[in-house]
């Protein structure tokens, strides 16, 4: 009698889960997302200017509330990074007039092409946010300070050196001159297939794309939250929290100088005096996001949803054929919402945890 071997059975999958990882359900990610709240407003919002106003769902329209939104959005994505990792910038608006100027004015004054203005104005205004943040990480004073002095500081030089250069709060014209054409082009509009398109739009969506694989996909990302959850924990393993502050504050900056430029190359002439209370808009925009004032919770996503808030609330009052005084008013209610719905939200998503 001979006897065989039992056959061979495949390898059996472990019957219990590695006690290491910790299961996550889709439904506890998505409460943990901290756009979510702002999401929910948004379709809120977009809902109730459908029913209440006419014109708001035609494609005019929606072309406009996306125009604005974007115009907001160039600056709040950079804004909501910056406030991610625990800071402010309240220099921001005034900053976007301060890059208009001095494109318009050193190209009209040197009769130099807009082109070479527009890249004077790009090294001076990173210098100006490299500024911010040596101020901030030197003297350890509260970004609240010194963004303020430096708001202070640009609101004095947009009018006092204008009006010595120009004669007036405007600048010159610079419409004939020399590669304004081809700047319109990138930083104003330009036309597809008999399509004229907003590149405020295009500035905006790369830039969300960028700064959420930034906050997502890399170690400078990393860095980001880590300095904004705790600064002198962060610096105890390793993360360079000077370098981090200083390049975020130059990435607003960066985005001021593309919002100038789409100021100056649409409009072809710059007011010394606009971009003052923008700044606020932008900080609202990113708190709406679901971004935390204190630091060390937000994203990129987030902002260009309230963003999109936004340009529908201020444009569907107008389409509603309401007072746009009232504009205020909504805006208020929605950022005492979002704040309120945003802490619920991450409640809930602890409490599941």
């Amino acid at each position: 009698m001979s006897t065989s071997a039992p056959p061979a059975t495949p390898d059996k999958a472990p019957d219990r889960a590695d006690e290491r990882l910790l299961r996550t359900s889709p439904l506890r990610k998505l409460m943990g997302r901290p756009e979510l709240g702002s999401v929910v407003g948004a379709v809120a919002v977009f809902v109730f200017f459908s029913v209440v106003a006419d014109a708001f769902l035609r494609t005019s329209s929606l072309a406009t509330v996306l125009y604005a939104a974007s115009t907001l959005g160039i600056m709040a994505v950079p804004v909501a990074l910056l406030m991610i990792g625990g800071e402010f910038d309240l220099s921001a608006g005034v900053m976007v007039t301060s890059s208009a100027l001095i494109s318009s004015m050193f190209s009209y004054q040197m009769t130099a092409n807009v082109w070479v203005g527009a890249l004077v104005s790009l090294v001076v205004t990173l210098g100006l946010g490299a500024f911010n943040g040596l101020m901030l990480t030197r003297t350890k004073l509260p970004s609240f300070i010194i963004t303020l002095g430096t708001f202070l500081m640009l609101t004095g030089l947009n009018l006092g050196l204008t009006k010595l250069i120009s004669g007036t709060v405007s600048t010159k014209s610079i419409g004939d001159m020399e590669g304004f054409p081809s700047a319109k082009s990138v930083f104003g509009e330009f036309t597809v297939g008999g399509t004229t398109i907003k590149a405020t739009i295009v500035w905006w969506v790369v830039l969300i794309a960028l700064a959420t694989w930034i906050l997502l996909r890399t170690r400078f990302g990393n860095w980001i939250f880590a300095v904004g959850g705790g600064a002198d924990a962060a610096r105890a393993v390793g993360v360079p929290v000077k370098r981090t502050k200083i390049l975020l504050y130059m990435g607003v900056a960066f985005a001021a100088w593309v919002s100038g430029q789409h100021l100056l190359f649409s409009f072809d002439v710059v007011q010394s005096g606009e971009g003052v209370g923008n700044e606020l808009t932008y900080i609202i925009a990113a708190v709406i996001g679901g971004c935390l004032i204190t630091g060390g919770y937000g994203s990129a996503i987030g902002s260009a949803v309230g963003a999109l808030i936004f340009g529908m609330t201020s444009k569907g009052i107008v389409y509603a054929e309401w007072n746009p005084d009232w504009f205020k008013f909504f805006l208020g209610a929605m950022l005492l919402l979002a704040t309120l719905l945003n802490a619920w939200v991450r409640k809930r998503a602890e409490a599941t945890t």
